[in-house]
């Protein structure tokens, strides 16, 4: 007889996109056509220059089929630091302060149990990406959830956060452009957190991975713009969403060297790093032409439009996202997040994600992921928006 799972396992809810692969896989198998706007995985092709790279280092460099160096190829490592130095104006170590992933989340998540203890505290945004606060549960931590209320434009207050729970946190997570309703800031916010960072001897955590995914001239900043941030920040980000490689797992970190040297400890127990024939291609993109990322956030734009666009011809006016690949959306009267997520995949087989698996504070809204093409978007907003006439 197996035993019982531990304690923090069962803190772990079950992970949406698991849940709805059942329904869907159900659906699929009885013929029906999905439309799947659930999960934030890009349907658009990867850049050529960059599966060309993959392929040529494949097909003829043998040595990178062996275990790569935990710490990532060096050249890699100055490609992001270059990258970050024309994008932000941030100057970043090669040597000590960049650490290559296989995505971001597994690094965010392995951070925990680099520094939470039982009794720690993280601070996290509610709603918020799932992998902010799992990490903690599993480490074994306590999470303190910053409420987003739509009053507030979902940018979170500061003071709120209780001094006792400030006094035992260890790491705050934050990210913007946010995952999932879309908020943005500007670096007075940064200024805000890492002051508060300051008093209270924390580590910020920024999660950037939609950096390069804005509209209508919204350009995110860095945590690590801001004077002395590496004193006590690292920065994720992420391949997936600005380069179209959700897939290939594959995301860095920057910013203090301490925290990156604990990270890169954890990380040498449990995996080996990135294939390095994928650290080829990373470089590929992060030092090739970036007509792509541009046709990439377009593509988005275009699609928002279309969406929000058809929306309003029923009378639903959601917030215009000035970041990420997402809509978030006040579901009707009358349904729970979840009961509408699947009322929408039963009677219109179409799949988004319930506001209420990003956090209690979600309940009320549906995130809607842009990942179909347009004649799909626009079939989506029709079916979507009949949904709110009584």
């Amino acid at each position: 007889m197996p035993k019982d799972p531990s304690k923090r396992f069962n803190q772990l809810a079950p992970y949406v996109f698991s849940v709805q692969d059942a329904k869907k896989l159900k659906l699929k198998a009885e013929g029906k056509k999905i439309i799947d706007l659930g999960m934030g995985s890009p349907d658009l092709p990867t850049p050529k220059h960059i599966v060309d790279t993959l392929i040529e280092v494949v097909s003829n460099h043998k040595e990178t089929h062996r275990y790569p160096n935990s710490k990532g190829l060096p050249e890699l490592r100055e490609s992001i630091a270059l990258w970050y130095k024309k994008r932000f104006g941030v100057d970043i170590d090669p040597e000590r302060e960049v650490l290559p992933l296989i995505g971001s989340k597994e690094g965010i998540s392995h951070l925990a149990l680099a520094y939470i203890d039982s009794g720690d505290f993280t601070i996290t945004l509610n709603p918020s990406y799932p992998a902010h606060y799992n990490g903690t549960f599993i480490a074994g931590g306590q999470v303190f959830f910053l409420p987003l209320r739509e009053k507030n434009d979902f940018l979170p207050d500061l003071s709120e956060i209780p001094g006792e729970v400030l006094r035992k946190t260890k790491l705050m997570i934050i990210s913007f452009p946010h995952n999932p309703t879309t908020s943005t800031v500007e670096k007075d916010f940064y200024r805000d957190v890492l002051e508060l960072a300051e008093k209270y001897d924390f580590i910020v955590v920024s999660d950037l991975a939609y950096s390069e995914i804005c509209f209508d001239g919204y350009k995110a900043p860095s945590l690590l713009e801001l004077d002395g941030a590496k004193e006590r920040a690292v920065e994720f980000n992420s391949f997936s969403k600005t380069f179209n490689m959700a897939g290939w797992r594959t995301g860095y970190v920057v910013g203090n060297c301490e925290v990156i040297s604990k990270l890169a400890q954890i990380k040498s127990y449990i995996d080996y790093g990135v294939f390095e024939a994928i650290q080829y291609a990373c470089i590929s993109a992060l030092n090739g032409p970036l007509d792509e990322v541009k046709k990439t956030v377009e593509t988005y734009k275009r699609r928002r439009d279309i969406f929000i666009s058809t929306l309003n011809k029923y009378g639903v006016y959601p917030k215009v996202p000035k970041g990420t690949m997402y809509v978030w959306l006040r579901i009707p009267e009358g349904y729970t997040s979840q009961e509408f997520s699947s009322k929408l995949l039963e009677e219109k087989n179409i799949v988004v994600s319930p506001g209420d698996s990003f956090g209690k504070h979600g309940e009320g809204f549906i995130r809607v992921a842009l990942v179909a093409d347009e004649s799909l978007i626009l079939e989506a907003g029709e079916a979507i928006g009949s949904m709110y006439i009584r």
